[in-house]
């Protein structure tokens, strides 16, 4: 079973130094994403230093924010001896590579980040590969709104550079008073990491489980080919552990990380039923399917999500066909540039 949980907010965004465990706060820092609100960053005491796990959007809101909240542990910023990273993703490593230009602080992230931080120009657009996976999902008028979007200024600001270390699968990060055991869990992106402390039975998730949404799939500037195949394969590895506590980047503390996998497997599967009997009835394309399935838990359609929503949901079905195809329920094959579906048999 789960070590229970400390006492949270009532609201998981209240600005603070909330304990989760003897020497572990969460610090929630607000995102320019109103539908994210927030993201969780931990701050575990070490001998050695504080080490923070992810990091925040790199604003001076956030940095503000993370100061104040750790001047309440009677810390600074400069006590904070390195940040361990889940993902690339702005708002868990920016604010890291930010910090270390002014206090030298160490950053280390999931080795299989590093072709999507290579390859990363805000010149060519923010999601320029999204917009070629668009077109071979049917979507052209999703993907002439996504690369015409223009990039901001604050965007291309946003630091995007290499860290001081990789972390790799099965690595142990001995600190003085714990270790955290490496596991790389792609899906969400392909180098996404957890972090597991056994001894005190909790798992520092980031956003491989999230404990009110399901995570995107691949998004990231050079996505791997099969993401939804290696989220499954992700969460499944997790969920063969022993129970812990859920550390989530966004939302609640929960007290079992294996509950909230049996719901997002138990999701998974629901979609990937409702997809493969969308192709049964005649669609072939993924943009078809997507356009045919209700979003959202208000169950909106896809013409009345924002056009980055468009795209997320587009992708997340063709990747759900692609593991359909994987399976042997569907068929699947290119005619003019773009993929299309049909059932087997």
């Amino acid at each position: 079973m789960a070590a229970p949980v400390v006492e949270q907010p009532t609201d998981w965004t209240e600005p603070g130094a909330h304990p989760v465990a003897p020497g572990v706060h969460r610090i929630p820092l607000g995102l320019p994403i109103p539908s994210l609100h927030a993201v969780n960053v931990y701050v575990i005491e070490d001998a050695e230093g504080l080490v923070v796990v992810d990091s925040g959007w790199a604003m001076p809101d956030t940095e503000a924010s993370l100061r104040g909240a750790l001047a309440t542990l009677g810390h600074r910023l400069d006590d904070v001896a390195q940040f361990l990273v889940t993902h690339a993703h702005w708002d868990h490593y920016s604010q890291a590579l930010a910090l270390r230009e002014s206090f030298g602080t160490r950053v280390r992230i999931g080795r299989g980040e590093r072709p999507s931080i290579e390859a990363f120009d805000a010149r060519r657009g923010l999601h320029p590969r999204q917009v070629e996976l668009l077109r071979r999902c049917g979507a052209d008028e999703v993907a002439d709104e996504i690369a015409g979007r223009p990039v901001e200024r604050s965007e291309r600001d946003v630091p995007h550079t290499m860290p001081d270390a990789w972390l790799d699968d099965g690595e142990r990060v001995a600190l003085t008073g714990r270790g955290l055991d490496v596991f790389a869990t792609p899906g969400h992106t392909r180098g996404h990491v957890v972090l597991r402390d056994a001894a005190a039975r909790l798992l520092f998730a980031g956003d491989h489980i999230l404990p009110h949404i399901t995570p995107s799939i691949g998004l990231e500037t050079e996505p791997e080919p099969k993401p939804l195949r290696s989220y499954l394969e992700s969460l499944r590895l997790v969920r063969d552990m022993p129970d812990t506590v859920l550390l989530p980047a966004h939302g609640p503390v929960r007290p079992s990380v294996h509950t909230r996998i049996d719901e997002l497997l138990e999701h998974h599967a629901e979609r990937l039923d409702a997809a493969a009997a969308q192709v049964r009835a005649g669609r072939a394309t993924a943009f078809e399917v997507a356009t045919a399935m209700p979003w959202t838990r208000r169950r909106r359609s896809l013409g009345d999500l924002d056009a980055f929503s468009r795209m997320l949901a587009v992708l997340e079905i063709e990747a759900h066909l692609d593991v359909l195809a994987d399976r042997g329920v569907l068929d699947a094959h290119e005619e003019g540039g773009v993929r299309r579906y049909a059932a087997r048999g």
